[in-house]
C-alpha cells in the first residue's frame, strides 16, 4: 500500500517538476505566455523566483521518495 502512494506521488512530483522546469527555460519566460517577448536576462523576481524556489523543493522532495522507495 506504501509503495504504491511513493510511486503515485513519484509520478505526479515528476510531472509537476518537468512544468515547472519547462516555465524556466530562459528567453521564453512567463512573459511570452501573454505575447511579451524580452530577452533580457536579469534576476529572477517575483513570479519566476518563486517558481524556481518551488522547483528546488519538489526536487528534493523527489529525492527524498526515491530514497524512502528503496529502502521500503
Amino acid at each position: 500500500m506504501t509503495t504504491d502512494l511513493i510511486g503515485i506521488l513519484q509520478i505526479i512530483t515528476g510531472i509537476i517538476i518537468i512544468i515547472l522546469v519547462i516555465l524556466q527555460q530562459r528567453g521564453v519566460g512567463l512573459g511570452t505566455i501573454g505575447g511579451l517577448n524580452t530577452f533580457f536576462y536579469g534576476s529572477r523576481r517575483g513570479l519566476e523566483k518563486t517558481i524556481f524556489i518551488l522547483t528546488i523543493v519538489l526536487i528534493s522532495f523527489f529525492i527524498f521518495l526515491s530514497v524512502l522507495s528503496f529502502i521500503i
